[in-house]
């Protein structure tokens, strides 16, 4: 059976419940309406539904990527009434109080992030309910994916959208993009209403086939309506439809739902708000899922927090701000942040910038505020003068990456970093918040202004009021250099000082790194990417004609539950699983059906087409015809991740895929530079000769110190001389497998065998390679001991086994064996990426364009490709001494594809 995934569309379901409850009140006045269904809400989880993993989704704070879209968007709302204002953070914070899951993106909104959960969770083989009842999520509902309306408490599916809008969901995006949002101010079509939208859906299927059939709409007020709203139609649909690349649920045992009564945890705050009832009940009846009860909870010490003070200053006088900043001592620890008019480095411009070398005081200095009236600012002479006499000071920042680039880019020279708390934050606890929101509330219980309060929609931080500017970013000086001294101090309380000097000689020397490498950019070839448009479209055409004829019937591709139907009642094919919304027809099921009918690979190459063109092709188009070099510039996320592998954003070139024909595709539409060549140099079983390193498997060491090919060698030790040769592959799989915890089960289904094979494979294995088992167990036990997984380097994986369940133990000791590989392989790319950087930082010959995980890519001068390739290899090979040789490949091309 099919493990469920539930998100909740956070706000969409607290404003719901403010408006379905009585203006409730608690004794001492304060609005309670919207706290009470919400806790209503989680005391019914699992008797309203079961599930497995639970995570609340929440927009971001600020603008998101359709502002950039549509200025208008979202501009008309109305005021949210007080009440409800008073009491949507209160919920938000019970949410982490009671060990549940956040997911959050900045730059998108939440529907975004469910539909990039959705998404995920799909191709892990989990079934979605999405506990909303907002029309902007019907887009998603379909195979294994359903929304749940928590007032109603009813399901709604394909027929529900169908009966009640008369479009199926594929249908919901184009059907939106003629009819428009009023709430949202999506424009749409004007003119169009609901039953024009529906008919004219029903007729032609999509919006690009309405317009590509114009000539033959018979009324001509249509044709005239969507004439003129072509351009507001095509807005709209970009407006509408959800982004599905901003969030992974990689880490799935998070998601479970905790262990220990979450209600019960917060029960002291619920009785501050008079919902007592909602406790008596939870101590009486329990939860409806199984939980253990917090013993003696209304005992445990509460930590009294430490008062801040703070005092922030405008300074706006020119004379001041240099007498202030020449007479701070050069040992003082001076906290510095930039505000600016857009989250993108390259689109922004400074707007002022705040600093705090003394406890509870902080200064903010205006340059760009723009609006009627301002007062008197600094210019950007003096302000240059003055942040290059902080830059001789000790620094310290929040996501110091952001404010180097804005500096560089505005002021022409570079911040000099002493100290970055968010790479702090994340070296202490690689899995938790590190964010300076959340780092405030953990050590101050101090909710810092949020942006949203202070800048107006369709506008940005220069039309904000110098005064009120001048306490936001004040707060966030203020409140960096406080939570640096806290972050000191608890590395220390934790025996964790070595992270300080793993933070000084690598970690924020690699901000640097990646802050370059953001700046280089790679080039796009627009020319063979247009083309490869026009040839997909056509394609995806091609195919559509081939899967009616071979059908027999024309039906929408995209609908999983027409297609169910086609499959399973036309075709008569053998059903599989039925779910709420039809049969189920995701990739598992089409592959085990596709010897059963000739339309199934069929559909599987469209399904592949599809998602090249709307996933890859038009969104890196976009990007590249936005830049004169035709460059493309991803975000690199130096704390994304709790092993320490970089992540990537904006767009994620980390997960292109590897070896279909699509990645390749897209691969090859990266280019260097006229004059270049790129070239790529990849670790060579990086991970496994980790495990030879740690492991000291005798076997395992000789084999790499000979240099010899280790997945033979282990098919020899498994299988014999004799059957070696043929069976590497099945070799492979159980070397990689079993660094990342693969059991027999999990095997079997990789390989495609029984079980019983599987486990006689891993057992042969481990009897060839002796000490591999032992050590596995070791690390597993030292996790176990510890509470925490050590890298090569000394970086630190904490896992919390005390509060962890069966599964959540078995999780981490999996994740404490990946972790060692995984994070050990990041820490050697890490140290090679700093060497590369400091040793040609200065030469134009060569740039550091991309770091996919185990394997590094450059664009370098033709004329000087071979000796430069060589001095890499040699720094890459040699940057650490392990007990085995390290060892790359590389590889020379005119496109990414080419790199082998």
């Amino acid at each position: 059976m099919k493990k469920t995934i539930t998100v909740i569309d956070t706000f969409g379901f607290l404003f719901r419940s403010y408006y379905a409850l009585p203006p409730l009140k608690s004794k001492n006045g304060f609005p309670t309406g919207l706290l009470t269904g919400f806790m209503n809400f989680i005391s019914n989880i699992g008797k309203d539904f079961q599930t497995d993993y639970l995570v609340f989704a929440l927009d971001s704070k600020g603008d998101t990527f359709r502002k950039e879209i549509y200025t208008e968007y979202k501009s008309h709302r109305p005021d949210v009434p007080e009440d409800l204002l008073k009491q949507l953070p209160i919920a938000i914070e019970w949410i982490e109080k009671m060990g549940f899951q956040i997911a959050m993106e900045d730059g998108y909104e939440a529907d975004d992030v469910i539909a990039s959960i959705a998404k995920d969770a799909k191709e892990k083989n989990l079934e979605v309910r999405v506990v909303s009842h907002d029309k902007d999520l019907y887009q998603l509902i379909g195979d294994d994916v359903y929304l749940f309306d928590p007032i109603k408490k009813t399901v709604v599916n394909e027929e529900k959208c169908f009966d009640k809008y008369g479009v199926t969901p594929a249908q919901f995006t184009d059907y939106q993009s003629l009819l428009g949002d009023s709430a949202d101010n999506v424009p749409g079509v004007k003119g169009v209403g609901a039953k024009t939208a529906e008919a004219l859906i029903k007729e032609y299927g999509t919006l690009d086939n309405i317009y590509e059939n114009l000539e033959n709409i018979e009324k001509t007020r249509w044709k005239n309506l969507l004439t003129e709203g072509k351009e507001l139609a095509y807005i709209s649909k970009k407006l509408v439809t959800l982004y599905t690349e901003c969030h992974s649920i990689d880490d799935i045992d998070k998601y479970i739902l905790p262990t220990e009564n979450p209600i019960l945890k917060i029960a002291d705050t619920l009785m501050e708000y008079d919902l007592n009832r909602i406790i008596s009940k939870v101590e009486k009846d329990g939860l409806s899922y199984k939980t253990t009860i917090p013993k003696g909870y209304e005992e445990k010490p509460v930590e009294v927090k430490q008062e801040l003070k703070k005092e922030y200053i405008l300074l706006n006088d020119e004379k001041k701000l240099l007498e202030v900043v020449s007479s701070i001592p050069d040992i003082a620890i001076v906290a510095f942040d930039t505000e600016t008019t857009d989250l993108d480095v390259k689109n922004a411009s400074l707007v002022g910038f705040s600093f705090c070398f003394e406890e509870g005081k902080a200064y903010y200095i205006p340059m760009g505020h723009n609006y009627l009236g301002v007062p008197s600012q600094v210019s950007k002479k003096v302000a240059k003068e003055a942040i290059e006499i902080l830059n001789k000071k000790k620094l310290v920042l929040q996501n110091f990456k952001y404010d180097y680039s804005i500096i560089k880019n505005e002021l022409n020279f570079e911040l000099k970093l002493y100290a970055d708390t968010m790479i702090l934050a994340w070296l202490l606890d690689t899995s938790s918040k590190v964010g300076l929101d959340a780092l405030a509330l953990k050590y101050f219980e101090h909710e810092m202004i949020s942006f949203k309060s202070i800048v107006k929609k369709g506008e940005n931080f220069s039309n904000v009021e110098i005064n009120e500017a001048c306490k936001y970013a004040a707060e966030d000086a203020l409140f960096t250099r406080a939570i640096y001294f806290k972050l000191l101090d608890e590395l220390k309380e934790n025996k964790s000082e070595h992270l300080i000097q793993i933070a000084h000689d690598i970690e924020f020397d690699f901000i640097y790194v990646l802050a370059n490498m953001e700046e280089n950019g790679i080039k796009i070839d627009i020319k063979k990417l247009e083309e490869l448009k026009s040839k997909s479209i056509l394609n995806i055409q091609e195919l559509k004609t081939k899967i009616y004829e071979t059908a027999g019937v024309e039906f929408n591709i995209n609908s999983p539950k027409q297609l169910g139907e086609v499959l399973f009642e036309t075709l008569k094919l053998p059903p599989s699983k039925k779910t709420k919304s039809g049969y189920s027809t995701n990739e598992v099921v089409l592959q085990k059906l596709y010897n059963e009918h000739e339309v199934i690979p069929l559909l599987l190459k469209y399904r592949e087409a599809f998602k090249l063109q709307s996933t890859y092709i038009e969104p890196l188009l976009e990007l590249a015809l936005k830049d004169e070099k035709n460059r493309i510039y991803t975000s690199f996320l130096q704390t994304g991740t709790a092993t320490g592998r970089l992540s990537s954003k904006s767009p994620n070139l980390q997960n292109i895929p590897v070896r279909s024909e699509a990645g390749a595709l897209i691969r090859s539409i990266f280019i260097p530079k006229e004059g270049y060549k790129l070239v790529g140099i990849d670790y060579s079983q990086i991970e496994l000769r980790l495990l030879a390193h740690f492991s000291k498997d005798k076997a395992l060491v000789e084999a790499f110190k000979n240099d010899l090919d280790i997945h033979h060698q282990t098919a020899v030790k498994i299988f014999g001389e004799e059957e070696a040769k043929e069976k590497r592959s099945i070799a492979k799989s159980i070397n990689f497998g079993l660094l990342y915890g693969m059991g027999s089960r999990k095997l079997a289904d990789t390989l495609g065998i029984s079980t019983k094979e599987a486990k006689t494979y891993i057992e042969s294995y481990f009897k060839a390679f002796v000490s591999v088992k032992d050590y596995f167990k070791s690390v597993e036990e030292g996790a176990l001991d510890n509470g925490y997984v050590e890298t090569l380097l000394k970086r630190r994986r904490l896992f919390d086994f005390d509060s962890a369940n069966a599964m959540m133990r078995a999780a981490y000791l999996r994740e404490s064996v990946n972790t060692l590989f995984q994070g050990s392989a990041a820490d050697l790319i890490k140290l090679s990426m700093l060497e590369i950087y400091k040793k040609f930082k200065d030469n134009n010959n060569i740039k550091m364009l991309l770091q996919i995980h185990d394997e590094l890519i450059f664009e370098i001068k033709e004329s000087e490709v071979e000796k430069i390739t060589n001095e890499l290899v040699y720094i890459m090979e040699n940057i650490y001494e392990l007990n085995i040789p390290l060892r790359v490949t590389s590889s020379i091309g005119s496109s990414w594809q080419e790199l082998k």
